[in-house]
């Protein structure tokens, strides 16, 4: 059996079950969601599993890909309960795409977890190519596609409706964490080049998220905080861009360290 970077048995038994045809060439992977962040209320959260594959080379180089891979034992036309486990694993090659783009749940994977694994501590040991300035913009936006979500601005999504929490609280206040947590770590990322997991204000993060905050407390401190986020940005010591250059070499060479180990 190749290197895996799986070690929980549990996490290795829902992987099997969800049927991912590359177990042994998942090169990181981590428990992510409200546990990653360190803002998981009891037990009111599913399991939400991510992770980076390096696909064989006929899928990377042929004529067919296998970009990503997602299963739920929720599906898709209802909400996940505590019980459901969700399972998101990119290429590396989709992963470093969206990396590079500034992605916030992309750039997640270069804090979370640990580097066990020969091929992802490549990726790792180049992890400033992928910081840059302009990915502040990237957290700004995801912030205000979810704040018009807990005004109404933009609608709720199907999936993602939180009925019983706009009831019982007004808004919804999972979303309203995730949005300050998103600017707390753009501001880190800006100042410090980093994103600290689980978040240093988990303790604030999980009190917006029990109801604690008005709507109107909630709307003020996300404008102050995307002011902080914006000043940060533009006072930033990061590169503006990412060096893409650099990010392909890392990728390649990950590739081809991996596949020659695999066939040895």
């Amino acid at each position: 059996m190749f290197e895996s970077s799986v070690t929980s048995p549990r996490i290795f038994r829902e992987i099997r079950r969800s049927g991912f045809p590359y177990p042994d060439d998942l090169i990181h992977c981590f428990v992510g969601g409200s546990e990653l962040h360190g803002a998981k209320i009891g037990d009111t959260h599913d399991l939400d599993i991510y992770g980076v594959y390096v696909e064989p080379p006929e899928l990377a180089l042929g004529l067919q890909d296998f970009e990503h891979f997602t299963w739920s034992t929720g599906g898709d036309h209802r909400r996940n309960t505590p019980d459901d486990v969700d399972i998101t694993f990119y290429s590396l090659k989709k992963w470093a795409t969206l990396a590079a783009k500034g992605n916030p749940t992309a750039l997640h994977f270069l804090f979370a977890g640990d580097a066990s694994h020969a091929t992802w501590q490549i990726i790792q040991d180049g992890r400033p190519a992928f910081l840059a300035r302009e990915s502040a913009e990237q957290f700004l936006g995801f912030v205000k596609a979810q704040v018009q979500r807990v005004t109404g601005e933009r609608g709720r999504g199907a999936k993602g409706q939180r009925p019983e929490i706009e009831e019982e609280f007004g808004y919804d206040t999972k979303a309203a964490m995730h949005s300050c947590r998103l600017l707390y770590e753009c501001m880190e990322l800006m100042q410090k080049g980093t994103i600290t997991l689980p978040r240093p204000e988990k303790d604030l993060l999980i009190e917006i998220r029990k109801g604690c905050w008005s709507l109107e407390r909630f709307l003020d401190e996300i404008n102050r905080l995307c002011q902080m986020a914006e000043d940060a940005a533009k006072a930033s010591q990061l590169p503006e861009s990412v060096d893409r250059q650099t990010i392909s070499r890392l990728v390649a060479k990950a590739y081809l360290q991996h596949w020659t180990k695999s066939i040895v």
